[in-house]
């Protein structure tokens, strides 16, 4: 059942559903170990597209978007050594909210060891959505992070802007019990967030990768630098800070974005996992 974007819902009519994943190493393969869900959160198969070293898996919410009312949380747990990578098939819609808000909260445990991927497809936020995301990703000794989100405020494809509505965005991340990484944003529309310097500065895309737990030496650094998105006017910049690695596009294309992040994933990957890039299956779809 998908949630049409102008549907007028009550709270009884919202999805609040959570998923739970955890994976565990055993000799020189990643399981998945346990998995519990409630309401529209699955996983797809898990695949083994690299070999057994790391487990891949697509977190599928069928109603096709986030509505009005709607809660969504997702925590994957990674035991020692554990290698895993998360995608999404598909765009995730974030849907008008005339009633109160939306929110997706993703929570990830890392043990010491062990590596995880976050990559999603892009988040398009419809005019009028009431949004509140957060990510809270805990990293123990010798483990690390790689992902991103992307933002698409209103639909530009179809004229539409993001004219009305408000955007919560909260990301922690901390190794060991010390904060790596910390941002938060209050956005509202019509602000003026939309035009100003310091906001999307008259774009509608926004994106940020964030690498955690491993410094970047200045060849790797180098070599992210080197790599351009391939359509013209976007603004990109990528900075190097203690055991972080955060990259930022402003644009007005999500498959311009998502591209120049993947371009720069195959760079991250074999430099901080020792591994080369190998697409998701699900993005060739």
């Amino acid at each position: 059942m998908t949630h049409p974007a102008n549907e007028t819902r009550t709270a009884e009519s919202s999805w609040q559903a959570n998923l739970n994943l955890s994976f565990a190493r055993r000799e020189d393969r990643t399981l998945l170990a346990r998995k519990s869900h409630f309401g529209p959160l699955q996983i797809q198969k898990v695949l083994y597209p690299e070999g057994r070293d790391i487990c891949h898996a697509t977190l599928l919410h069928p109603p096709g978007g986030i509505a009005d009312g709607d809660s969504l949380e997702i925590t994957a747990q990674l035991d020692p050594g554990a290698r895993v990578c998360l995608t999404t098939p598909g765009a995730t819609k974030w849907y008008r909210c005339p009633l109160g808000e939306s929110q997706q909260r993703l929570r990830f445990s890392l043990a010491e060891g062990a590596a995880l991927e976050w990559l999603p497809r892009e988040n398009i936020l419809f005019d009028a959505s009431e949004v509140r995301m957060g990510l809270d990703v805990e990293l123990a000794s010798g483990a690390q992070f790689l992902g991103w989100e992307l933002l698409c405020f209103g639909r530009r494809a179809c004229g539409e802007t993001w004219r009305h509505g408000g955007l919560h965005l909260g990301t922690n991340i901390r190794q060991s019990g010390r904060a790596l990484w910390s941002e938060r944003a209050h956005v509202r529309a019509g602000s003026g967030f939309e035009t100003s310097a310091v906001g999307l500065a008259g774009y509608s895309v926004s994106g940020t990768l964030l690498t955690a737990g491993a410094n970047i030496d200045s060849a790797l650094l180098t070599a992210c630098r080197s790599i351009v998105p391939s359509e013209a006017g976007p603004r990109v910049g990528i900075s190097a800070l203690p055991q972080v690695l955060v990259a930022r596009y402003l644009g007005h294309s999500s498959q311009d974005a998502f591209n120049w992040f993947a371009s720069l994933w195959q760079v991250l990957r074999p430099g901080l996992l020792g591994v080369a890039a190998s697409a998701p299956r699900i993005w060739a779809c």
